[in-house]
């Protein structure tokens, strides 16, 4: 690995790779399509990182941890930003929006990228979103961006989002949590701030003390 895996990371797995006993049937079956699965924001257990696996309806999810070692490749939500989907699918809404809230971003000089089905696609080539798929969209913030500022990104991403006829979910990720663009864009409401050892509800979501 060349760097520590964060929340929203997808991981390709090397071959073989061990999982719980207690997985599902369609695990194997789903890794074997395409060999990639989420880190989820939950503690390690040693050096074992929190994943998800999905299958191919909304029902199959799978929690569990996985060795270091299992892992080949790290891509985050910004290594897939710029990644074009199959030709054939390029027009379906979620990738249409991700192309236009490019430069509605770029302007905040913000690290940033897709997440959910738009990101497993564009990592693993398999089809996974739908006509009707939201468009998750992860934001990386060390640094406290002001509320005014969150507010007029999430209504320029919301006319985006409704010009394209589909929904945008954004998370802002700080080096610690994540919470929710829609939440922290509205004055003077706390946000709920998405912890590893769980969430907690906070002014400011850049001091956790």
């Amino acid at each position: 690995m060349n760097r520590t895996p964060r929340p929203h990371d997808l991981l390709r797995l090397a071959p073989g790779a061990a999982l719980s006993d207690e997985a599902p049937d369609w695990v194997a079956a789903s890794l074997a399509r395409a060999p990639f699965v989420v880190v989820r924001r939950a503690p390690r257990i040693g050096d074992a990182i929190a994943i998800g696996v999905r299958g191919a309806t909304r029902g199959e999810r799978f929690g569990t941890w996985i060795e270091p070692r299992w892992i080949e490749a790290i891509l985050g939500p910004e290594d897939l930003r710029m990644r074009e989907p199959n030709s054939a699918r390029a027009a379906l809404p979620a990738f249409a929006l991700l192309r236009a809230v490019h430069s509605i971003i770029d302007r905040y000089g913000l690290d940033w990228g897709p997440a959910g089905s738009a990101g497993f696609e564009l990592a693993s080539a398999m089809p996974t979103i739908t006509r009707d798929s939201d468009l998750d969209i992860v934001v990386r913030a060390p640094s406290p961006l002001s509320r005014a500022d969150a507010s007029s990104l999430f209504d320029a991403l919301s006319r985006a989002a409704q010009t394209e006829a589909t929904r945008i979910d954004v998370q802002i990720e700080t080096p610690d949590a994540a919470f929710s663009l829609a939440e922290f864009a509205r004055a003077n409401l706390r946000v709920m701030l998405r912890h590893a050892d769980g969430p907690r509800l906070v002014d400011d979501p850049w001091t956790t003390a």
